[in-house]
């Protein structure tokens, strides 16, 4: 029998990533030292259902912003497996496809802590819990005490599968980004040089929010 010390682990950073900042990094590499993953492969989310009513970067331009933020760590992988699908970016089909792609894995989806708070309103979400761990990062001071205990009483058989992690650099957030760059303000360490450099070169978030 394999102890839980040698099972391997890899993580899975979700998020539509409008743009990557250096948020999603710390939290991608606190959660990968936090739970001893192999590696962090971030997705960006293709068609995603919660954000219907706002316009997002097209999937090409997120993917290649991850990907210039990330391509420097050896540890931190992306992939296209969301972008390419057709039709609603649905978390519980994803983790499917990864369990095909890794099934000697665990997984550890890495994920805000507001959608962590709304993992119970996901599509098929029983099965999502059942298919992996629940990373939710977190700003500093986020009182999870009173949602932990409402897990706890609501879905006992879940409760050891959902954790939760304090990211500092969650201060940091993509809709202020949008916001700085559509008022022409300063966005230079806020997110890796080189995602500002192609949010300049390709003009993204000139027009909204």
């Amino acid at each position: 029998m394999t102890s839980n010390s040698e099972v391997k682990r890899i993580g899975i950073m979700g998020g539509t990533f409008d743009p990557l900042h250096y948020g999603h990094l710390v939290a991608a590499e606190m959660a990968r030292n936090e739970f001893r993953l192999e590696k962090v492969i971030f997705i960006p989310t293709g068609n995603p259902p919660h954000k219907m009513g706002r316009e997002i970067t097209n999937p090409e331009a997120r993917f290649q912003m991850v990907k210039l933020a990330t391509e420097d760590n050896l540890s931190f992988g992306v992939s296209r497996i969301e972008i390419e699908r057709i039709g609603h970016s649905y978390t519980v089909d994803t983790l499917r496809e990864l369990h095909q792609l890794y099934p000697e894995h665990e997984i550890y989806f890495i994920t805000g802590s507001d959608a962590f708070r709304e993992i119970f309103t996901w599509k098929d979400f029983e099965s999502a819990l059942e298919l992996c761990h629940f990373i939710g990062a977190s700003r500093p001071g986020f009182d999870a005490e009173e949602f932990m205990q409402d897990l706890q009483a609501a879905h006992p058989e879940f409760f050891t599968r959902m954790h939760l992690l304090e990211v500092p650099a969650l201060a940091i957030s993509s809709t202020d980004i949008r916001s700085r760059v559509r008022k022409n303000q300063p966005i230079r360490y806020l997110l890796p040089e080189a995602v500002r450099l192609y949010i300049e070169r390709e003009s993204l978030y000139q027009n909204i929010l």
